[in-house]
């Protein structure tokens, strides 16, 4: 039963928020500030939820294969790879590094 408690807040707890981005004034969201922090918000939260899952383990920081397959997915970015081939390069590394033992 608790579970379904905590379901049921969470749901009421996102249609709140989303009701409340609802009211927020048109005026509000059209500030120059306001524009250029909705468009690099969700990339900073990406990138710091990305590092944190990278290169922690256990709340310690952990440097395995799991950094190889990121540093080959950001050289595939960088060479302007498709996004399967730079999905490819970081499973092939990460696996990679795996089987050598680390």
């Amino acid at each position: 039963m608790t579970i379904w408690i905590a379901i049921g807040a969470t749901a009421v707890g996102c249609y709140l928020v989303k009701l409340l981005g609802l009211l927020v004034p048109a005026a509000a969201l059209e500030r120059p500030l306001v524009q250029r922090l909705s468009a690099l918000l969700p990339v900073a939260l990406l990138a710091a939820l990305t590092a944190q899952q990278t290169f922690s383990d256990q709340g310690a920081l952990a440097l395995d294969a799991r950094g190889a397959g990121l540093a080959a997915a950001a050289l595939a970015l960088v060479l302007r790879a498709p996004f399967l081939v730079v999905v490819g390069a970081a499973v092939v590394a990460t696996a990679g590094v795996r089987a050598l033992g680390g």
